[in-house]
C-alpha cells in the first residue's frame, strides 16, 4: 500500500494486468484487487488514488517511473509500469472489421452450461439448441428440481438437441470431474463450455468477510475447476466462455465482491488465451428478462442511470459475434453515454472513458441538459416575496423534494436535511441526477460534484440560496453555508469530516482537540472544563463544528 497525492491510497500489485504483446498477465488472483479497487474509486472518490501494476523484477527504470507516477499531477488512476514505459488503461470500441470473421461460430457436439437452469443459462440453452448443438448438459446445484428446469427441457424437446439437466455444484471439483469423465466415456465429450453460474450482489451488502467471500467464490471457484479440467492436457475445446459483468470492467457502487469476482474471470480468460487455449470472457451489461434487471423497478432505475437492459435475442447475436471473432475479453452493454458518463465521473475524473467518442462528447457537455431560465425566474420571484427565514425553508424544501425523487422516496418527509448525502444513499449516479434536477429547478449551472462539495441537504440549500439571492441576509446558524475552498486539501477535509457522526468524533477522543482549535483560549488543565465543553458541543450540528474548527481567520486573530 502506497500513498498518492493528498494522502490518497494507491494499491500496488504485480502481474495483475497485461499490456499486450509478450507482457502476460501472471496473477488472476491479483486481478481481483483491480476489480475491487474500481468500486472503491466510485465509493470513496475523495480518498482513492489509483491502481498501479508493477513487474516482478524492479530495476532502476521501473522504480523511477513508479516515483514519477506517484508524484504526477494527472488524473490517471489505472497504470501499469514496465521497463518499456508507463501504460494506462482505456476502454475502446470493438472493431467492426468483418474481415476478422471467416464465418459465424456454431456449436457442435456436447456443450456444458453451468448455471444452465438460471435465467441467463436458459437463454443460452435456447440459442445453442437453435444453432446446432447436438447435446446440452445444463448444470445446477439442484439439477432437475431447480426452478425452470422442467420447462426448459420441455421447450427444447422438439429441436433435435438432446437436453440433460444435471445436479452438480461446480464448486465441487471431484463431482465436476466425475461428470466430465462420464460424458467422455459415454462417447459425448464436452466440446464447449459456457460458465454462466454465479450469484449477484445487492448494492450495499457483502461487506462482511464471509459474505464477501461467498459472492466472490460463486464466480471464481467453478471457473478455476473448469480451467483445470479443460486445460493443458485435455483436447482443446471449441469455446471456453465465461460470463462476466460490467461491474468488473468499470466498477459498480456497493458491489465490491461482485466486481472482484468478475475481474477474476476476465483475467482468467486472458491467461488462458496467452497460453494458447480458447477463452472468452463476456462482461455483460444488464439483461432484460433475466437477472437483477427483471426485479421490481430495477429496469427503470437502470435506464435512468444510462444502462438500459438489453433484450436476450440481441445479446445472443452479440454472443455469436464475439465467439466468431475469437475475442478474449469484451464488454457487451447498451450505454446511454449522455446519462452514464457524467454520473460515472461526478466524484472524480475517469480517463478510462477518454477514448470513447460518445463518452467524451457527453463529458464536454454536448448532450447535457442546460438549466432553464424559467426555473430560476419562477423561484426567484417566489423568494423575493418571502422573509429571510421563509426563504431558507422554501429552498430547503426544493432540495428535499428533488433528493427524495432521486432516491425514489415517496415524500420529502423521508429526507433528513442534516444527514449526509452518502448516509442518505447517494452514489455518483444519483448525485448527477440530483444536480440535473436542481439545475432545472433553479436555473443555476451546478457542478456534478454537488453532493461532495455541499455534503447535506441543509448545507446545499444555503449555498443555492446564496446564489439565487446573492444580496440576501445571512442564514441561520443551523444551516451554515459551506464556503467554497480554494485549497483542495481543505475541501477534502471538510467533505470527510462532515460525514463522520458526532458519536465517532467523541469515541475517537477528538472533541478536546477540535475545541482547542476553535478557541485556543479555552485550553485548561481543569478536567471538568473539558467535560463541560464535550456536553455543550453535542448541541451543535457537524457542519457548524467543522466550520468553527477550520476557521483559520479566527485562529489567526486569536494568535495575534
Amino acid at each position: 500500500m502506497g500513498r498518492g497525492r493528498f494522502g490518497a491510497p494507491v494499491v500496488r500489485h504485480p502481474g495483475a494486468v497485461a499490456t499486450g504483446g509478450a507482457d502476460r498477465l501472471e496473477s488472476v488472483t491479483q486481478a481481483q484487487v483491480w476489480g475491487y479497487g474500481r468500486v472503491v474509486a466510485l465509493e470513496q472518490p475523495e480518498r482513492w488514488g489509483g491502481l498501479i501494476d508493477l513487474p516482478e523484477m524492479l530495476d532502476e527504470r521501473v522504480l523511477d517511473r513508479f516515483v514519477g507516477v506517484l508524484a504526477g499531477s494527472g488524473d490517471e488512476d489505472q497504470v501499469a509500469i514496465r521497463a518499456a514505459g508507463v501504460f494506462v488503461r482505456r476502454l475502446v470500441q470493438a472493431s467492426r472489421d468483418v474481415a476478422r470473421v471467416a464465418e459465424g461460430w456454431t456449436p457442435r457436439g456436447t456443450v456444458l452450461v453451468t448455471g444452465g437452469t438460471g435465467a441467463l443459462g436458459r437463454h443460452v440453452a435456447r440459442w445453442l439448441a437453435g444453432n446446432g448443438a447436438e447435446r446440452l448438459v445444463l448444470l445446477s446445484r439442484r439439477g432437475p428440481d431447480a426452478p425452470g428446469a422442467a420447462e426448459i427441457v420441455a421447450e427444447l424437446s422438439g429441436t433435435g438437441t438432446a437436453v440433460t439437466v444435471e445436479a452438480c455444484d461446480v464448486a465441487d471439483r471431484e463431482a465436476l470431474a466425475a461428470l466430465v469423465e462420464r460424458l467422455a466415456v459415454g462417447g459425448t465429450p464436452v466440446r464447449a463450455v459456457v460458465h454462466a453460474a454465479g450469484v449477484s450482489q445487492e448494492p450495499g451488502t457483502g461487506s462482511e468477510l464471509p459474505e464477501f467471500a461467498r459472492i466472490v467464490a460463486a464466480k471464481t471457484t467453478g471457473a478455476v475447476h473448469l480451467d483445470a479440467l479443460f486445460g493443458g492436457g485435455a483436447e482443446p475445446l471449441d469455446a471456453f466462455v465465461l460470463f462476466s459483468s460490467i461491474a468488473g470492467v468499470w466498477g459498480s457502487g456497493g458491489q465490491g465482491a461482485y466486481a472482484a469476482g468478475n475481474a477474476f474471470l476476465d483475467a482468467l480468460a486472458e491467461r488462458r488465451r496467452a497460453g494458447g487455449l480458447p477463452a472468452t470472457s463476456v462482461a455483460w451489461g444488464p439483461w432484460a428478462e433475466g437477472g437483477m434487471a427483471a426485479e421490481g423497478d430495477a429496469e427503470e432505475q437502470l435506464r435512468r442511470r444510462g444502462l438500459p437492459p438489453m433484450a436476450p435475442d440481441l445479446n445472443m447475436v452479440a454472443f455469436q459475434r464475439v465467439l466468431s471473432r475469437q475475442e478474449t475479453a469484451v464488454t457487451v452493454a447498451d450505454v446511454d453515454w449522455e446519462r452514464f458518463a457524467p454520473a460515472f465521473t461526478s466524484g472524480r475524473p475517469s480517463p478510462l472513458l477518454a477514448d470513447l467518442p460518445q463518452a467524451a462528447k457527453a463529458l464536454r457537455g454536448g448532450g447535457e441538459d442546460e438549466p432553464t431560465a424559467d426555473g430560476a425566474s419562477a423561484l426567484r420571484e417566489r423568494l423575493a416575496g418571502l422573509a429571510a427565514t421563509d426563504r431558507e425553508d422554501a429552498v430547503l424544501e426544493v432540495v428535499r423534494i428533488h433528493v427524495a425523487t432521486a432516491l425514489g422516496h415517496a415524500s420529502a418527509d423521508e429526507v433528513d436535511p442534516e444527514r449526509a448525502f452518502k448516509e442518505l444513499g447517494f452514489d455518483s449516479l444519483t448525485a448527477v441526477e440530483l444536480r440535473t434536477r436542481l439545475g432545472s429547478a433553479t436555473g443555476l449551472k451546478l457542478p456534478a460534484s454537488l453532493v461532495y462539495d455541499y455534503p447535506t441537504p441543509a448545507v446545499l440549500a444555503d449555498q443555492l440560496l446564496t446564489e439565487l439571492v446573492p444580496d440576501g441576509p445571512g442564514h441561520g446558524p443551523g444551516h451554515a453555508t459551506a464556503p467554497v475552498d480554494t485549497d483542495p486539501q481543505d475541501a477534502e477535509l471538510r467533505r470527510t469530516l462532515a460525514t463522520i457522526p458526532m458519536s465517532r468524533i467523541r469515541e475517537a477522543g477528538l472533541l478536546d482537540t477540535l475545541l482547542r482549535l476553535a478557541d485556543p483560549q479555552a485550553a485548561t488543565s481543569d478536567p471538568g472544563h473539558v467535560e463541560g465543553d464535550a456536553e455543550s458541543i453535542d448541541d451543535m450540528d457537524v457542519q457548524h463544528l467543522i466550520d468553527m474548527a477550520l476557521d483559520l481567520d479566527s485562529l489567526d486573530g486569536n494568535d495575534s
